[in-house]
């Protein structure tokens, strides 16, 4: 049977996950400072993107995420491991991406991103955050070339 904080720690740590697809999806990237330490790594790289700390990792974003019309992440199937004031996760994320007409007449098109988060989780005086994550790559579908 799970403690009261127990409940509580892992309520805590799914909404971190939500905010973090909210702050992404919304292009909120200062909102990433309230879900991440300020130490933290943020590896993107197995899908194309990149590693860095918090501070670089927003920079890319800022870069990047503009060449989308629009994106949704989708988060299941978290499988989250405590020990102590840290945790460790894995979670299912689902990416439809949408990529603007290349000309007059054509349609946007969309890709589909499948991955998970592995993440760090460590308790601070603020709540739980996230000090590393790295995305693993399962597919991706119809993608650019």
């Amino acid at each position: 049977m799970l403690t009261l904080q127990e409940i509580s720690d892992r309520l805590e740590i799914e909404d971190l996950l939500v905010d973090y697809c909210h702050a992404i999806d919304f292009r909120d990237w200062e909102a990433l400072d309230a879900i991440f330490t300020p130490d933290a790594i943020i590896d993107y790289t197995e899908l194309g993107g990149s590693r860095g700390n918090l501070a670089e990792t927003k920079a890319f974003l800022a870069q990047a995420m503009p060449m989308f019309e629009s994106f949704q992440h989708m988060i299941s199937t978290s499988k989250i491991t405590f020990d102590g004031d840290t945790a460790s996760g894995r979670t299912i994320l689902h990416n439809p991406m949408v990529l603007p007409a290349k000309s007059e007449g054509d349609k946007p098109h969309v890709f589909f991103c499948g991955l998970w988060y592995r993440d760090t989780f460590v308790r601070t005086s603020d709540g739980w955050r996230i000090s590393s994550r790295h995305e693993e790559k399962s597919y991706t579908f119809n993608a650019p070339f």
